[in-house]
């Protein structure tokens, strides 16, 4: 369920959707293709009313969903060609478009390969091409990597940035806080169906946090909280770790110097900081 949303995306860039699982991501996605209808409000993806127009507009999107819906006994070209023909694309134009989608995938040694015979990270990048058989003006993408290991998740972080680098238009849903801060020009935070903020990555985390991050583990995070809150911004306490936001990380450390057992890691602030400071707590899937 969501409530209240408004954002646009502008044309050329890459605009995140941010929050945990139950967020209501995947509900906004379903709205924007037509596929639920609002209770109320006004819809327009690529100047045309959904769900009213929404054949039209789903002509001119590429979908790139969680899941790996592809035919697992066709092979990779396959593949490519049944989705061309969905989009009632002539014969001569897909057999046009497969080798650059098979380059772009990195995929060319694997084109007779079927599906089932692909690993994880292969598929995600097929799932990719296939999203891209009609030229779409805007990609939709729902938690694309998710399940990906680190390697195959960079990959395809890769083949997003050569399409924003062509002009290319991405809606993205996620919950990794690298990915939304790697790919996203402006990113929306929900909880709970509500967006809780809204801009540029940079400067979400400058607004909202502000300063570095000092991590600290140990047996007694109540004890560590108090302290370390003389020489913090704000302390934050989630399961066994405390949060100290501080502008001076080294008075905090010389305040924890002699603590038993203590493991401490200092970072710059980043969206996961932000999910917390308006939340309250972690943002997990």
């Amino acid at each position: 369920m969501v409530d209240r949303l408004r954002f646009s995306v502008n044309k050329g860039e890459c605009f995140g959707l941010l929050g945990p699982n139950g967020s209501g991501k995947s509900t906004i996605l379903r709205m924007l293709l037509g596929l639920i209808r609002a209770d109320s409000g006004d819809i327009s993806v690529l100047g045309s009313q959904v769900p009213d127009q929404s054949r039209l507009v789903r002509s001119r999107i590429g979908v790139v969903p969680q899941s790996d819906n592809l035919e697992n006994e066709f092979t990779v070209r396959e593949n490519l060609a049944l989705f061309g023909r969905y989009f009632g694309m002539r014969q001569n134009e897909i057999q046009a478009s497969i080798p650059s989608l098979l380059e772009f995938s990195c995929l060319e040694n694997r084109a007779s390969w079927k599906v089932s015979d692909l690993s994880g990270g292969m598929k995600r990048r097929l799932v990719l091409a296939r999203a891209m058989i009609n030229n779409p003006d805007l990609l939709i993408m729902d938690e694309p990597t998710t399940a990906l290991d680190p390697p195959a998740r960079h990959i395809i972080w890769d083949r997003l940035r050569v399409l924003l680098g062509k002009g290319k238009t991405i809606l993205l849903s996620t919950h990794f806080m690298e990915e939304a801060e790697r790919l996203c020009d402006r990113i929306c935070v929900l909880d709970e169906g509500h967006i809780i903020a809204q801009g540029k990555p940079a400067d979400l985390i400058e607004t909202v946090v502000g300063c570095d991050v000092l991590e600290i583990y140990g047996d007694d995070p109540g004890k560590i909280a108090n302290l370390v809150k003389t020489h913090a911004t704000r302390v934050e306490v989630s399961g066994e770790t405390v949060y100290c936001y501080s502008s001076d990380i080294a008075r905090v450390r010389e305040r924890l110097q002699g603590g038993a057992r203590l493991r401490l890691m200092e970072r710059s602030a980043n969206l996961e900081d932000v999910f917390l400071r308006l939340t309250g707590r972690e943002l997990e899937a």
